[in-house]
């Protein structure tokens, strides 16, 4: 992936504030499954009958708080992510906010006329318009990236609505499964915002430009199968939040006093009132053991395996080198999120600390990544073309 010399700074600046914005709403979204308030505002897309935006502060109390503020933080995601594919396409794209912006103003005008019930919602969309008419007259007159960011921007934008619309689905439809793909789709949506952040900067064409692309290669394994591994991790882990799984086994590091637990149907049922009689907690399933086993075995694996990652790095780098320094932190964030998954067991599934457990398994998932795109980085310093300008006998003489 090549990003072109006219990609500027603040492009830059801002690819890495919507990633971040990303992160800040997964810890939403956990936070929303931690304390139990998935289904705290029981409509969408509206908020208790409210166009979302409009929906009293006096009224963001108990669950509603924490649903209702993570599709705020949605939404605002996905403005960011609106912008930042707009601004792919550099100065051509502000005829397409001008006309844009026309459309939903007329479309705003409309609701008002024909249903003057809905004017939240006329305000919104005339809003919106406005706000496009506006910044078409001060959009920056840059180049547009290359084709594939641009293409990468315009899936940042289709993965964003996707997301929003599988978590109103979730609430409509009342189906956990939902949860998980939704769960799953913010990490992959991360990992794509990280990498727009990466593939904008100046640090990634001097990278691509250099030998260490080069001699990254036989790291790729490493690096790819490592994330891959974290990916299943994150799947189980949603799997185990949104099928109330979390605590199925309530003590660690054994399971129920053994390394590992007895299903049979006499030893759940044995299980079940144990908890009720200490805990209240839901009941189980033998499949909810086994999620939340395989959970625990999985952790162990990522463990070793970003540790064998990080290993192979110091054998082939140089020490001081940055990469190294990356992998050392990848291994430190691993350590943590063992601990934090500990820390959530002991804890009771503390709402906070079930969180950072999200947050830190995102940020190890996205470090992950992130190398490994390093890793198959091309090394375009010997196959870059010459410019056609250049007569051919120049370039031989030189």
């Amino acid at each position: 992936m090549e990003v072109s010399g006219a990609s500027s700074s603040a492009l830059h600046r801002f690819a890495v504030l919507t990633a971040c914005a990303v992160l800040v709403l997964i810890g939403a979204g956990g936070l929303v499954t931690s304390h139990g308030a998935g289904l705290a505002v029981p409509d969408w897309p509206n908020t208790y009958g409210y166009n979302m935006f409009f929906f009293p502060v006096s009224a963001w109390i108990g669950g509603i708080f924490y649903e209702h503020t993570h599709r705020l933080l949605g939404a605002l995601v996905g403005l960011l992510t609106l912008v930042l594919a707009v601004w792919m396409h550099g100065a051509p794209a502000r005829p397409w906010l001008m006309r844009g912006g026309w459309v939903a103003l007329v479309l705003g005008a409309t609701v008002l006329l024909l249903a003057p019930a809905r004017w939240q919602d006329a305000v919104v969309l005339g809003g919106s318009g406005l706000a496009a008419l506006i910044a078409s007259r001060f959009w920056p007159r840059c180049a547009p990236q290359p084709t594939r960011l641009r293409r990468l921007g315009l899936l940042a934008l289709v993965l964003v609505v996707v997301q929003g619309v599988l978590g109103g689905l979730r609430v409509v439809w009342l189906k956990d499964e939902l949860g998980i793909v939704h769960a799953t789709t913010a990490q992959l949506f991360l990992i794509l915002m990280a990498a727009l952040a990466l593939f904008t900067s100046r640090a990634w064409q001097r990278f691509q430009s250099g030998p260490l692309a080069q001699r990254l290669r036989p790291l790729r394994p490493w690096y790819t199968w490592t994330s891959a591994l974290i990916l299943v991790q994150l799947i189980l882990g949603a799997t185990m939040r949104h099928e109330h799984a979390g605590l199925a086994v309530p003590d660690f590091p054994l399971a129920y006093g053994r390394l590992w637990p007895a299903t049979d149907p006499e030893s759940v049922a044995r299980y079940n009132r144990q908890r009720m009689e200490t805990r209240a907690y839901n009941d189980i399933t033998a499949t909810h053991i086994h999620v939340h086993m395989a959970h625990r075995l999985m952790a162990l694996v990522v463990t070793g395996a970003i540790g064998a990652a990080w290993w192979q790095t110091r054998r082939r780098l140089e020490p001081g080198h940055a990469l190294r320094r990356v992998t050392g932190f990848w291994l430190l964030l691993v350590c943590v999120q063992f601990g934090l998954g500990a820390w959530t067991v002991w804890s009771n599934k503390a709402a906070d600390v079930a969180t950072l457990h999200v947050v830190v398994g995102a940020l190890t998932f996205v470090t992950g990544a992130l190398l490994a795109i390093a890793a198959h980085a091309p090394n375009v310093r010997q196959s870059a073309p010459l410019p056609r300008a250049v007569p051919a006998a120049m370039a031989t003489a030189s």
